[in-house]
């Protein structure tokens, strides 16, 4: 498990994004249970993450609608298999509209230039 922590802000919003190996829905279930384990992330308001699986496709929006997809289309377009990538958010106080997928996307692509092998 990789975890970047706090690599964005705005407006009191904070992101960090972490990921690993994920191979089935199980898997992405364990992966998560991990990572809450963390009491920092298991207080955040939102665990967004996606998956691309040689079963199909898992995401789970974590309440932050549409964001599960973002990660999911950029896994896609990478063919990164077998991996899933989490984006967590802990809410500041103010709605970010549509610069929540610019940062749910920047999220995701920090992960995937900074990922070990």
């Amino acid at each position: 498990m990789q975890v970047f922590d706090s690599i964005i802000r705005d407006r009191g919003s904070r992101y960090a994004v972490s990921g690993g190996a994920c191979r089935n829905a199980e898997e992405a279930a364990a992966f998560l249970k991990e990572l809450k384990r963390r009491k920092k992330f298991a207080k955040a308001t939102h665990n967004t993450w996606a998956c691309l699986t040689d079963e199909g496709p898992l995401r789970n929006d974590d309440g932050e609608s549409g964001a599960a997809q973002v990660i999911l289309r950029m896994l896609e377009r990478e063919e990164i298999l077998n991996e899933i990538v989490v984006v967590t958010r802990w809410y500041g106080g103010k709605h970010l509209g549509g610069d929540r997928f610019r940062h749910v996307g920047d999220a995701v692509r920090h992960y995937l230039d900074n990922r070990g092998g």
